[in-house]
């Protein structure tokens, strides 16, 4: 990291069943602490679950409670990631920009469980081709995952995101 980098707050948006992974990811990279400080929500990190259904309670409070001082957000692509609709809200409130919480920059990493056969959740490739957002796999260094972050960073000033699709109801079938 250079003097003129700062740590980033990233939100880690991830399918629960993927958490093993997830938090061995934060294990190896946020001990450094000159790269990122993890948020997010789930029995391994700090936070409550939001146990609800309602769509605009649940990315009212995502964004209040985790979003609102992140700059970015890490989406953990596992077998079934993209089939979730609590990642499809994360991914959603992360592109919004409003009065009162500036949009974050995101990316996607591919866990080492999925990396023959990743499939991105369609709000985050909706992202792919302008540029906003990126996927990656799994990073095999700190200065990897350093410009992983700093790329999304910029991009949430540079380009303006596509977040027009409806939001999911409800998770999708997946067959991992």
């Amino acid at each position: 990291m250079t003097a003129s980098q700062a740590r980033r707050k990233c939100f880690i948006s991830y399918h629960h069943e993927d958490e093993r992974e997830v938090h061995q990811f934060i294990q190896k990279f946020d001990h450094v602490r000159d790269i990122f400080i993890a948020r997010g929500i789930g029995a391994g990190m700090p936070g409550d679950v939001l146990n609800s259904n309602n769509r605009d309670y649940i990315m009212r409070r995502v964004r209040e409670l985790y979003l609102r001082d992140s700059t970015v957000t890490i989406v953990m692509i596992g077998k079934c990631t993209w089939a979730r609709r609590y990642v499809d809200w994360e991914i959603a409130s992360t592109l919004r920009d409003d009065v009162r919480n500036k949009r974050s920059g995101v990316f996607g990493i591919v866990l080492p469980s999925a990396a023959n056969s990743p499939k991105a959740p369609v709000r985050l490739e909706d992202n792919l081709a302008s540029g906003y957002a990126q996927w990656y796999h799994y990073p095999t260094s700190t200065m990897q995952l350093s410009r992983m972050i700093e790329t999304a960073y910029s991009a949430r000033d540079l380009i303006k995101p596509k977040n027009d699709r409806l939001l999911f109801s409800y998770n999708r079938e997946c067959r991992a």
